[in-house]
């Protein structure tokens, strides 16, 4: 696929990013083996994209495998011939895990935090049976930012996605490389190459709170166009002084 000269910048610019965030935040160090966690949704790819194409580089000296979790119950649905062919354009080797996660017994929990617990906990299974270090997730800016108001307004803290997060006594670490790419980022570059969409999203998905803060974000970049950017750098700027 031939891609005009602002669609190469584009894509350079999101690899850019990822590389910062990986020197920035020191997410892995050199010869780890990397487990990408694929779902199938833009993010997920632009992410292993990013990834696959950085390891080239002699300064950047890591291993990367990807997997995508299938959970029986839930009817959400990626083409696994095109992840497979995704895979193989990148020289990727892809693992899919399939789970159960009983989710008629939720108790008082909800479906969608049962599954993404039952998933999470075979991704750190997976990784620790075949001697991964890192465990790489899609989340990018605008997931962090989300998640810092939902917290501060539903939580009463102030917590969000760290860019990495050492597990189990430092077995093994989350690392989140777009942490630095906003979502407008990864939609352009999703465009850009033509990733398969999802072809059936998932019915428990409940994104009400997310929706909420997205649109209180958008609500204050009408007001100041940096206002999501400002939000992330504030993570960083807590001025202990002068709070109660």
């Amino acid at each position: 696929m031939k891609l005009s000269q602002y669609q190469k910048n584009h894509i350079q610019h999101v690899n850019n990013k990822v590389a910062k965030a990986i020197i920035d935040y020191s997410l892995f160090d050199a010869g780890d083996k990397i487990l990408v966690a694929v779902s199938g949704g833009k993010d997920s790819l632009v992410l292993l994209e990013a990834l696959s194409t950085l390891r080239k580089y002699p300064f950047l000296d890591f291993n990367i495998e990807a997997i995508h979790i299938d959970v029986e119950e839930v009817p959400y649905k990626v083409s696994r011939k095109l992840l497979e062919q995704l895979c193989n354009e990148l020289d990727v080797k892809i693992n899919f895990v399939s789970i159960k996660a009983d989710l008629e017994q939720t108790g008082n929990k909800s479906p969608c935090f049962v599954c993404s617990w039952h998933r999470r906990k075979a991704l750190f299974a997976y990784a620790e049976k075949h001697g991964f270090s890192n465990l790489a997730l899609g989340h990018h800016r605008d997931d962090a930012v989300e998640t810092l108001l939902i917290n501060m307004a539903y939580h009463g803290n102030i917590s969000s996605l760290p860019a990495k997060l050492s597990m189990f006594d430092g077995a093994i670490s989350i690392i989140r490389p777009l942490i630095l790419v906003s979502n407008k980022d990864t939609q352009e570059y999703a465009n850009i190459r033509k990733f398969p969409k999802q072809t059936e999203t998932c019915p428990y998905e409940d994104q009400t709170k997310r929706t909420t803060a997205r649109n209180l974000i958008k609500q204050m970049e009408a007001i100041h166009p940096k206002a999501a950017n400002n939000f992330f750098r504030s993570m960083n700027n807590i001025d202990l002084n002068y709070l109660p």
